[in-house]
């Protein structure tokens, strides 16, 4: 659907002329026959391109009936797009490199370089710039130079659900490259399904010619089968990543009832935070003079330690709120040698009280 340009932007007319305005059957002159009128957004400025289009004047030649445009138009943008290339790789960096959100970069398109897109037009030109870089990814010339002084490849499979209830993606990888080669969502986890993936990845080991050392999975039954057909007597290997998580699992299990042990025995949090500021000194105007000024200095004593002791609290509430961690770093060992750096300072502190009162 054709966009309305806004009338209030200043516009940088540029005419385009086809290269050769010779006809490449019967050699005469094209003549225009047509103008078509394109406003594009750049980074720098607005650009109102018109285009001239040609044609054949020959009518016994077969591009009378064709229309040719300007070559030119095509370095500038595509053929109906209100944005330039630049405004294009421009989207599509900061919002794949730089993980940008739609609403972020529309507002940023607005600020700085003046250009009003619609949030829906934006995800429609970043479609478009997945689209193109899927395909370039997979151009076989390009995989071809790619993996040039590559001996051997490694590959592997994984299925990615972005939600419960999703279509699963499935990924094929070679990790020598570190490159993804494909993907597809599929409706289920068939063998036959799971098998065409894999069947695919062999055609294009075959293209480049290149033997299939390893294959590396998280080891489900169709992995097994399809590579077992299609790439016989090649090791399949379980996936690190799956094998370690698989592994720790009952470690975790276990991780996660000590964390609820430990919550269970340190409660009263808020009561003592309630109990500190309830009796936190304040400072009373009606006294004067060296007693006012010793009164002072008791109440900023005791505020210093009331706002020691909501220290405290604030830090072990932290650490009982703190679930990061993995395999080699469970919360709940985490959350131990937290605590117990929290309990020795507290010994420390009571240590050097004592030592102060005793030696006044």
């Amino acid at each position: 659907m054709a966009r309305r340009w806004p009338k209030d932007v200043e516009v940088t007319r540029l005419d385009l002329e086809v290269d050769d305005p010779s006809c490449d059957r019967c050699g005469r002159t094209m003549h225009v026959c047509d103008h078509r009128h394109h406003h594009v957004y750049t980074l720098s400025d607005p650009l109102h391109l018109v285009c001239k289009l040609v044609r054949c004047p020959n009518r016994l030649c077969s591009n009378h009936y064709r229309t040719f445009r300007p070559e030119s138009e095509m370095a500038i943008t595509m053929p109906r797009w209100t944005i330039g290339w630049d405004v294009f790789c421009w989207l599509g960096h900061r919002r794949f490199a730089r993980h940008w959100s739609v609403p972020q970069l529309r507002a940023e398109l607005m600020d700085s370089y003046r250009i009003t897109l619609s949030e829906d037009s934006i995800e429609d030109y970043l479609q478009r710039y997945q689209n193109m870089v899927a395909a370039r990814q997979q151009d076989p010339e390009l995989l071809r130079r790619e993996y040039r002084k590559t001996r051997e490849l490694v590959l592997s499979i994984d299925g990615l659900q972005p939600e419960k209830g999703h279509e699963t993606v499935y990924v094929v990888r070679e990790l020598n490259r570190k490159r993804v080669w494909f993907a597809e969502s599929l409706l289920s986890s068939t063998a036959a399904e799971v098998r065409r993936l894999i069947v695919q990845a062999r055609e294009w080991a075959e293209r480049l010619e290149k033997p299939v050392r390893l294959w590396m999975s998280d080891k489900q039954d169709a992995f097994v089968k399809g590579i077992a057909a299609e790439f016989p007597g090649v090791p399949h290997r379980y996936c690190a990543n799956h094998f370690l998580r698989d592994l720790a699992k009952p470690v975790l299990e276990m991780d996660s009832h000590a964390k609820v042990q430990m919550r269970r025995k340190i409660r009263g949090l808020r009561a003592i935070e309630r109990e500190t500021l309830k009796h936190r000194p304040h400072r009373d105007p009606a006294r004067s003079g060296a007693r006012a000024t010793r009164g002072k200095r008791q109440a900023k004593l005791g505020k210093d330690a009331a706002q020691v002791v909501l220290d405290y609290c604030t830090a072990v509430r932290g650490i009982l709120n703190d679930g990061q961690g993995g395999p080699l770093h469970p919360p709940g060992l985490r959350m131990t040698d937290a605590l117990l750096e929290i309990h020795r300072s507290l010994q420390r502190n009571v240590r050097r009280k004592k030592g102060e009162k005793r030696n006044g």
